[in-house]
């Protein structure tokens, strides 16, 4: 069994680990977001479930590193740090611009040996559903007036010059991420694919939620909650009860 190096560390925050459990949810931040977004899902799972957060570079602890502009060369490091992870089996949660994400290190690690067991993907519309979007080709004024249409980012940062001044070069180049990925035709992945999506998103349709069913050989379920894009900041409980009954529904194989 491998063991985390320093540069994993860069990339994976366990805020309550779980060394006991069988079993590990990796979850991937939305744009602009940090791996303190998850700290309520880990609190929420331990001790059963040993939850990690991905850190991006750009941000927190991490704000003097260059952040990653392209969704795939993120995936690849992404992959490489989970590799000392994958002692236990794994299952992926992203939301929006994370769930592009969670797809690709999917897909890296299934073509390297032992994918996620499944594959939770929030308030995202299908890797293979285009919109020409160019919010990272805004002013700063501009990339502000999207985050406050989308109610997912603390008013305290909005509202804080010197705190926007920190987290804008990151978000714009989350942004220009999501914005120019262009999904390889027919990639799908092998796992089971849950997608979770707000009925009022203004980001994801139903049906371009639904798309996602082209992209896995495994089984597809969706689930629509009352909400906009984060829907699951005012629907905590119901969240935590599609990932509860997923780590309970069944036996998990532990990996070698």
């Amino acid at each position: 069994m491998s063991s985390p190096t320093a540069d994993d560390g860069l990339w994976c925050r366990r805020f309550h680990p779980a060394p006991d459990a069988g079993r590990r949810l990796v979850c991937f931040p939305h744009a602009g977001g940090s791996a303190s977004f998850y700290h309520p899902v880990s609190a929420a799972l331990s001790p059963g479930v040993d939850v990690i957060a991905v850190q991006y570079p750009g941000r927190q602890d991490r704000r003097r590193e260059p952040a990653i502009d392209d969704i795939r060369f993120l995936a690849d490091r992404i992959a490489e740090a989970l590799g000392a992870w994958s002692d236990r089996p794994l299952t992926f949660f992203g939301h929006s611009m994370g769930a592009l994400v969670a797809f690709e290190v999917a897909r890296r690690l299934e073509r390297d040996g032992d994918g996620p067991l499944r594959l939770f993907a929030s308030g995202r519309r299908a890797p293979s559903m285009y919109r020409d979007e160019q919010v990272h080709r805004r002013d700063d004024d501009g990339i502000v007036a999207e985050l406050r249409a989308m109610s997912g980012t603390d008013a305290r940062v909005l509202d804080d010059d010197e705190m926007l001044r920190m987290v804008l070069p990151a978000l714009r180049s989350d942004y220009k991420a999501v914005e120019t990925y262009r999904s390889e035709p027919a990639a799908v992945v092998r796992c089971p694919v849950t997608v979770l999506v707000g009925d009022d998103d203004p980001k994801t349709t139903l049906d371009e939620a639904r798309s996602w069913d082209a992209h896995t050989t495994g089984d597809f379920d969706l689930r629509v909650f009352p909400g906009g894009h984060f829907y699951l900041a005012d629907r905590p409980e119901e969240v935590m009860t599609v990932l509860s009954d997923h780590f309970t529904s069944a036996a998990l194989p532990h990996h070698a």
